[in-house]
């Protein structure tokens, strides 16, 4: 096998991390590209679409919670193996289906295993990577879903043409299961267990929180410490979702677009998330590195991709123009997409022992907006008939979301030999501006 000497074993590692991240979203997002297909030959309504839509959303919130909190006690990769299974099966079950059930049924099972997913991911990068590299790492593992939401439509565009849309769902539930086998063969959760790490890499690491540790996990002061992260997860995750499960039928019936058309569209919109993703990691560590404050690293990007993402996407609301729809839905996707590196990076910075769990609970409210916001896009669509209107929810989250970031505090790391008389302590500014190592 050729061996990629070039890069260092971290390298690697956060390589197949990205991989993941690339075939989960292909695997998540596939389905709003197939989904007029599906529903010319499954008779369902926008509202049934809806529904298939949040169904993968109701165990994907729970699974935040319970699978951060496996993969901090199984580690990452044990964790990865089971879930990765789970929701390469669904992927496959998907192209299987005979009704509006049986997909409800698929898109929940694919839930659960791409729940324990990102948590877990997060996981392994707090052991993976040093502190000063978490925005560039989150950044660019979201950079990975992102450009799999750009490859999705015309991929999926394509098989559906070539074959159908059931083989579509088969060929890519198989890619997922061979990232399952390179998972299982090449991570290590210690990163000093892997025979290929160096010691100079290893001086570079956080001190390291392997699986075995079996301390009581402080539920109550870790969920209060991450609600303000949490909230602000949510308002991101409305329009993500809006974009995720509704941007090619917006343009295939918005528009009058064919399938191949609207599916250029979207990708060109997923596309600018791909660069959003990436400034945001390295605009979020480039601060750190050059003042120190970690809480001004992270809270400034996320309200910038807020309000740039809010001032792009007014025009969507009153322009019937093809192309100023088009670049103003990239302009908001890009700024909306800054977001995800820095309050991604946020849980390992707050509480790095606790860095799945802490995640879990942040992306609980992205998973919570899914359960809520493609049933009430479907129903609004199929009450007026009119694609633009889910955006003006939209709109109102984007300034909640701005404003709920200045209650996120970074800079104040969790300590968990508190009790919970001492929590007032553990906002203590002595600890401000410290990066757990």
């Amino acid at each position: 096998m050729l061996r990629l000497t070039r890069f260092r074993t971290t390298d690697r590692v956060l390589f197949v991390i990205c991989l993941m991240y690339l075939v989960t979203y292909i695997d998540r997002v596939n389905i709003s590209t197939a989904a007029p297909a599906m529903q010319a030959e499954l008779g369902l309504s926008n509202f049934e679409l809806g529904l298939a839509f949040s169904a993968f959303a109701y165990p994907y919130a729970l699974f935040q919670i319970l699978g951060g909190r496996l993969g901090d006690r199984l580690g990452p990769h044990k964790t990865l193996i089971i879930c990765g299974t789970v929701w390469s099966a669904a992927t496959v079950m998907i192209g299987f289906v005979e009704g509006a059930v049986s997909l409800i049924i698929a898109r929940v099972l694919l839930g659960m295993g791409e729940g324990s997913a990102f948590p877990t991911a997060t996981r392994a990068l707090s052991n993976w990577m040093p502190a000063e590299k978490r925005g560039f790492a989150q950044g660019i593992t979201h950079a990975f879903a992102r450009f799999g939401n750009a490859l999705t439509p015309p991929l999926i565009a394509f098989l559906v043409i070539a074959l159908s849309w059931r083989h579509a769902f088969v060929i890519v539930g198989l890619i997922s299961f061979l990232w399952v086998a390179l998972w299982w063969w090449y991570f290590r959760d210690d990163p000093r267990s892997h025979k290929g790490i160096t010691p100079e890499e290893l001086e570079t690491l956080p001190d390291q929180k392997i699986v075995g540790e079996r301390k009581t996990l402080p539920w109550g002061r870790l969920l209060k410490r991450m609600l303000p992260v949490t909230i602000t997860d949510f308002c991101y995750g409305w329009t993500l979702w809006l974009f995720l499960n509704w941007i090619p039928s917006y343009f295939l019936h918005q528009h009058e677009l064919d399938l191949k058309k609207s599916a250029i569209f979207a990708a060109g919109v997923f596309l600018a998330g791909v660069v959003g993703d990436l400034t945001g990691g390295w605009l979020s560590d480039g601060i750190l590195r050059r003042t120190g404050n970690v809480a001004l690293a992270r809270i400034s990007v996320i309200i910038l991709g807020f309000l740039g993402a809010f001032a792009c996407m007014l025009p969507v609301m009153f322009s019937t123009d093809l192309v100023t729809v088009a670049i103003s839905l990239s302009a908001a996707f890009f700024f909306a997409e800054l977001i995800v590196a820095p309050i991604w990076a946020t849980p390992m910075d707050i509480a790095p022992q606790y860095s799945g769990t802490a995640s879990g609970f942040m992306n609980f409210g992205f998973g919570l907006a899914g359960m809520i916001s493609p049933i009430v896009f479907g129903l609004i669509i199929d009450l007026t008939g009119r694609w633009d209107l889910p955006f003006a929810a939209s709109l109102v989250l984007l300034l909640v979301g701005a404003a709920c970031a200045l209650l996120i505090r970074p800079d104040r790391p969790f300590r968990d030999d508190m009790t919970d008389g001492d929590e007032d302590l553990d906002g203590d500014p002595r600890l401000a501006g410290a990066v757990s190592k």
